[in-house]
């Protein structure tokens, strides 16, 4: 049976479009441990997010709760609503301090504390996560840049 241009051109069509189906679900594998997903404390609070799996959590860093002992720092996030509870082992970046925006990455213990290998501290007077800027506009708590209060 002689192959006509019409089905020689539908074949090698779908030969790529099974060879891309491939590559994609063989890079989403690889990917798959690579992936960390974004929560403000409210949304983590909401969420069963299983121990040990790699999330990051922003928020602000609530005034009063920031504990240092040498190298072991405690503090607490919140988004307006709700706060979670952070430790970290390491030196903390310079920008870090009490009510200002950071990001966490690390994962919950068994105890539900977040446990941070990384965090982030706002890199200029401007930023904030824009999830917890868009959470503190909805509460009325958003205080723009040159605000007293």
């Amino acid at each position: 049976m002689a192959w006509t241009r019409k089905q020689k051109r539908l074949g090698t069509i779908a030969g790529l479009g099974l060879v891309l189906a491939v590559a994609a679900g063989l890079i989403l594998t690889a990917l798959r441990d690579e992936i960390v997903f974004f929560y403000t404390p409210t949304e983590l609070a909401a969420k069963n997010v299983a121990i040990g799996v790699p999330i990051r959590i922003g928020g602000l860093v609530t005034e009063g709760s920031w504990v240092k002992d040498g190298q072991n720092n405690t503090f607490t996030l919140s988004d307006g609503e709700m706060e979670e509870a952070v430790t970290y082992v390491g030196i903390l970046p310079d920008l870090f301090r009490e009510g200002q925006g950071v990001i966490a990455e690390g994962s919950l213990d068994a105890g539900g504390t977040f446990v941070a290998t990384t965090v982030l501290a706002k890199h200029d007077e401007r930023y904030i996560p824009k999830e917890i800027a868009d959470s503190l506009k909805a509460k009325g708590e958003w205080r723009p840049e040159g605000s007293s209060n």
